[in-house]
């Protein structure tokens, strides 16, 4: 074994030992500095594979209507069988939408298949979060008991409290950020930032909620933008990510406190949280406030969304299709 070797092997063996000590003599309560983590939003390639399979649910690349139609036909995915609770809903995550979805000139043919493209993504970020939640509410119960928790999980809680931009109010304030949007009220938002799937910002950057950016490289510019403006729309790599990052900003953006503190306390009363309560929440989510929330609570109404809210993803091997390169 050469010098260099022996001395990286060295490095490495200081680097993780530190690690356990760090975690040993200072537990979660105490000031100490989190790990800066960086995460995969939920639903990424990795986090498919590990749950459903290799290769299991991805339909690639901006497929067309027709081919993604059969794919649901194939696997009886049928949403009023979903909507009565007789069937989990299949995990069929599309990593863009159909590049001919504005050929769908039958509105309610039109939102139907959006309804059956967004429910798994919303379920599948979902369940990642209550997986996580779960885990907290396990270690917070072992330290009210007085136990001493593993250096793994105190690493895991760190690491948590730094992805949910946590710094004082502690496990607290990191339950009341670390959990789920029901699915009526993700796609209600969906259809209304998207024009149930059609608009530009969809088509091009899998952009589902409309989420700005100020970011110099990327983005799509809104055609409407004003003069002197500076935002644009951020974009994603597959329609999972955008889901991922409308939940990050719900749980954590200082302008949905009110957002986190009525699911929390809906949480508390052992009420399920439900889209129609929460959207009142929401009118600094978009510039046309109180008239936003009313839109949403319209589109939640009118296609009995909150049936969804209780949908549950199936599991089992479900391959993969992507069409030929052109």
């Amino acid at each position: 074994m050469s010098v260099f070797e022996r001395a990286l092997i060295g490095f490495v063996s200081v680097g993780v030992g530190a690690l356990f000590v760090a975690a040993t003599l200072y537990p979660i309560d105490s000031p100490t500095r989190s790990p800066s983590a960086v995460f995969s939003l939920p639903g990424s390639a990795g986090d498919r594979t590990a749950k459903y399979g290799r290769a299991n649910a991805a339909l690639a690349g901006g497929p067309t209507v027709a081919l993604v139609a059969s794919k649901f036909h194939r696997h009886k995915y049928d949403m009023a069988t979903i909507r009565a609770g007789k069937a989990p809903v299949p995990p069929l995550f599309l990593t863009a939408f159909p590049r001919d979805i504005v050929r769908i000139r039958t509105p309610e043919t039109r939102k139907n298949f959006f309804f059956k493209m967004v429910l798994p993504l919303v379920l599948r970020v979902n369940d990642t979060i209550a997986e996580d939640r779960r885990r907290l509410m396990s270690l917070a119960a072992a330290k009210r008991d007085g136990q001493r928790l593993a250096a793994e999980d105190r690493l895991w809680l760190a690491a948590k409290l730094d992805q949910y931009g946590v710094r004082r109010a502690g496990l607290v304030e990191l339950a009341r950020r670390m959990d789920t949007v029901p699915p009526s009220l993700a796609i209600a938002q969906a259809a209304e930032e998207t024009g149930w799937g059609t608009s530009r910002f969809a088509r091009e950057g899998n952009a589902l909620f409309g989420q700005w950016t100020f970011a110099a490289a990327g983005g799509l510019v809104p055609k409407d933008r004003a003069s002197g403006k500076q935002h644009k729309i951020r974009v994603f790599q597959t329609l999972t990510q955008a889901v991922g990052a409308y939940v990050a900003n719900l749980n954590t953006h200082r302008a949905y406190r009110g957002f986190r503190a009525e699911r929390a306390r809906m949480r508390k009363s052992k009420a399920t949280p439900d889209g129609m309560t929460l959207a009142q929440s929401l009118a600094s989510y978009s510039e046309r406030g109180r008239a936003y929330v009313t839109s949403i609570q319209r589109i939640i109404r009118a296609n009995q969304l909150s049936q969804l809210d209780k949908a549950r993803l199936g599991g089992g091997l479900i391959s993969a299709i992507k069409e030929p390169a052109i």
